[in-house]
């Protein structure tokens, strides 16, 4: 299992991005959580398998066809306790 922190900049706030990282991660089997940051980007912490992370990291590179994706900023977290869905706050 792994767990990453995603920072995710650009048009990502108000274009639907948390609903379709839900379904991505949901997809995914990806356990976690998605919320907005009060400077416009959109927080994603994940955990799930490594193939899994990494496809969601790809799909993130991108996003939604409603949002425009200018960085992505990465960071592995220490697995604690774990979650048990894929939540948007």
């Amino acid at each position: 299992m792994r767990r990453i922190r995603l920072q995710v900049s650009g048009r990502v706030q108000g274009v639907y991005f948390r609903m379709f990282t839900q379904k991505k991660a949901k997809q995914l089997d990806i356990k976690g959580l998605v919320r907005n940051l009060p400077d416009g980007r959109v927080e994603i912490i994940a955990e799930a398998d490594h193939v899994s992370i990494e496809k969601l990291i790809q799909w993130c590179q991108k996003g939604p066809i409603t949002a425009r994706v200018d960085q992505v900023d990465m960071i592995e977290l220490e697995m604690d306790e774990a979650f048990t869905s894929f939540e948007i706050r």
